[in-house]
């Protein structure tokens, strides 16, 4: 028998003075068993940043033609799609053609993920953004990680500052072209 997500609960309180939004947010985020920690957390993190009306998680690794987090307006029309890791160009491809804006999340080192896209076909990848995060922050969120957490997310001028259960952890956030 395959073993089942992991459902992880998390209370949260978003503070983005850059983009003037304020929420308090319940969570609940299934982790597939091929998922790691730290992608479901990067995964977490990006849906925190891009937050806005019509933000869900996808149905996750089963629904291979959705992102990780995507942006619906009310009508359902796909207008953000939002990839987390090192998606390849094709699927980059694919979501920049499907959805007004495409951005990249990864907890991985960025100039490795985009180096794989360098030459390789990708409609308007001139506006498609690959954030990162500081060395470490990542692992410094895992490490704090629990089925239920608290966690208050604070982003002002691209820093991040997040308390997740009592260990506190800042970055900047990265930001640039895929080209």
């Amino acid at each position: 028998m395959a073993a089942g997500a992991t459902i992880h609960t998390f209370t949260v309180q978003l503070a983005d003075v850059d983009r003037g939004v304020y929420e308090d947010l319940t969570l609940r985020v299934a982790r597939h068993p091929s998922e790691t920690e730290a992608y479901m957390v990067t995964r977490l993190l990006a849906y925190c940043l891009e937050y806005e009306e019509g933000i869900a998680f996808s149905e996750g690794v089963s629904a291979t033609d959705e992102p990780a987090v995507l942006v619906r307006d009310l009508t359902g029309a796909l207008r953000v799609w939002i990839e987390i890791g090192s998606p390849d160009a094709e699927r980059l491809h694919h979501g920049s053609k499907s959805a007004d804006r495409t951005v990249v999340y990864t907890h991985r080192d960025p100039a490795k993920v985009a180096g794989a896209w360098a030459g390789k076909r990708i409609h308007r990848a001139d506006a498609i953004v690959l954030r990162s995060f500081d060395p470490g922050f990542i692992d410094d969120a895992v490490a704090a990680l629990e089925r239920r957490s608290t966690m208050t997310l604070s982003v002002t001028e691209r820093q991040l500052y997040l308390e997740l259960n009592g260990t506190i952890a800042s970055s900047e956030l990265h930001e640039q072209p895929i080209l």
